[in-house]
């Protein structure tokens, strides 16, 4: 007898048969060989549709299933990462994956339906995320071109590195910078270890905002080459005083210090530390704490070099030959040299000279407890990577004649067993310990009383 069957009575005959329940969905491995022919058919439809040049080969496939339907419906995630090939030059198989790109993709959910008896494939659904940082790397298999030792390695560095680009908001111009970045982030990674090694502080060094920035545009984007290129001008020598200094001492407990400030993208530390001084000068001889105004200096010195950098001694000069300083609020700051929009009727503060600080660090304290915060210079070198605690950076890596950033020392103490010096620094609060530096002292560390100077307000 003769039976005539529909192409779906057939289909679910073969279901029972295989042990494949018509509608229920089966979990299958991303290593079955159909699977591989589905991820080949789902990777040429997207570089299809993508409209990109650039040409995507995948990376992963997870989350593979099955169901018997009119046919086999399969549902799974693809990985798709960009290669170095564009479309046109007919070579999709034997692209090699962009250097780091294993980690920076696209993420797709496709549905396919396969009806064998038709030898018929359709692709029945793609949704693709935008490309950016993969969220899943699961899987995923490290670049040969990654100098990494293990998968381990990779997956906890991206992690790390999508952490930080969150808290950070950092944003890229595109994939290529955002890929040299994780690659600068990485290398960033490894130097703060070492530092951390060799350092004999208390200090914890690791991820800053600061982190997917090489050394060098690190120094040319917020440090001050000038501070070690150029002798400071001749000051006054301070009178120190004959008591030795209290055990210890800190101008933010006794209303000397304004809020931490940011000085940005802009090599205007100088300014900072000058005006982070006469602040507190002003507030001792005066009796009020005023925020005044870097923009002025970045704008109205004549000799220094704006976001350039320049030198504390200069700064002095030039706010006495002004005349004067406007508040942050009438003169605001924006980080990068404007015309000079200086008013004499808006002078809020004055200085009348300067004088030079003795390098002796007791006699730094000394001098600073009795008559304020004091402008010094360092070498930033532990800088970059500092997240808190006291540093304490191995001097050959610290040379104390390669000064590069202008500060303010504000304090000084000892905490768990170590002695520390206290600075204010101008990169914002989201910086080391609510935007503070606390260094070794006792040692000349990283050179900080080498420059040492302040204002006279008489």
């Amino acid at each position: 007898m003769a039976v005539v069957c529909n192409s779906l009575v057939l289909i679910t005959v073969l279901g029972l048969v295989c042990g494949n329940p018509p509608g229920q969905w089966l979990e299958v491995s991303p290593e079955e060989p159909e699977i591989k022919t589905l991820m080949k058919i789902a990777e040429r439809e997207y570089n299809s549709l993508s409209g990109q040049d650039d040409i995507y080969r995948p990376l992963r496939i997870a989350d593979v299933r099955k169901q018997l339907v009119s046919g086999i419906k399969y549902d799974f995630i693809a990985f798709l990462g960009r290669t170095l090939c564009k479309k046109g030059e007919n070579v999709l198989d034997n692209c090699p994956l962009h250097s780091l790109t294993k980690l920076w993709g696209v993420k797709c959910k496709f549905s396919i339906l396969t009806v064998q008896w038709l030898n018929e494939t359709k692709i029945l659904q793609q949704t693709c995320s935008q490309e950016g940082l993969l969220t899943d790397f699961s899987g995923i298999e490290p670049s040969p071109q990654q100098d990494m030792k293990t998968e381990e390695q990779v997956l906890e560095t991206l992690s790390l590195f999508k952490e930080f680009v969150m808290t950070y908001n950092k944003k890229y111009n595109d994939d290529d910078e955002a890929v040299k970045r994780l690659h600068i982030f990485s290398e960033n990674i490894k130097k703060a270890k070492e530092i951390q090694e060799k350092d004999g502080g208390t200090a914890e060094y690791g991820i800053t905002k600061f982190s997917d920035l090489t050394e060098d545009e690190f120094r040319t984007l917020y440090l001050n080459p000038l501070l070690a290129s150029q002798p400071p001008r001749p000051m006054k020598k301070a009178e120190v005083p004959k008591d030795p200094p209290p055990t210890e001492w800190d101008w933010r407990e006794h209303g000397a210090v304004t809020d931490v400030k940011n000085q940005g993208m802009c090599g205007s530390c100088w300014a900072f530390s000058v005006i982070g001084n006469i602040e507190g000068q002003w507030f001792l001889k005066r009796g009020s704490l005023i925020s005044l105004s870097e923009q002025e200096l970045v704008d109205c010195d004549g000799v220094d070099h704006a976001c350039g950098g320049g030198l504390p001694s200069n700064a002095y000069e030039a706010i006495e030959k002004l005349g004067g300083l406007e508040t942050e609020i009438d003169y605001s700051y924006h980080g990068h040299k404007e015309l000079c929009s200086f008013s004499t009727n808006k002078v809020s503060a004055y200085i009348n000279s300067s004088v030079e600080i003795p390098k002796d660090e007791t006699q730094i304290a000394a001098w600073l407890a009795q008559n304020g915060p004091i402008s010094i210079a360092l070498n930033a070198f532990a800088m970059q990577f500092y997240r808190k605690g006291i540093s304490h950076p191995f001097r050959i890596l610290c040379n104390p004649w390669m000064i590069d950033h202008a500060v303010l020392l504000v304090g000084y103490g000892e905490r768990d067993g170590k002695p520390f010096w206290a600075i204010k620094n101008s990169w914002g609060t989201d910086w080391g310990e609510q935007g503070y530096y606390y260094l070794y002292r006792g040692t000349g560390a990283c050179g900080m009383n080498t420059m040492c100077s302040s204002a006279v307000v008489d």
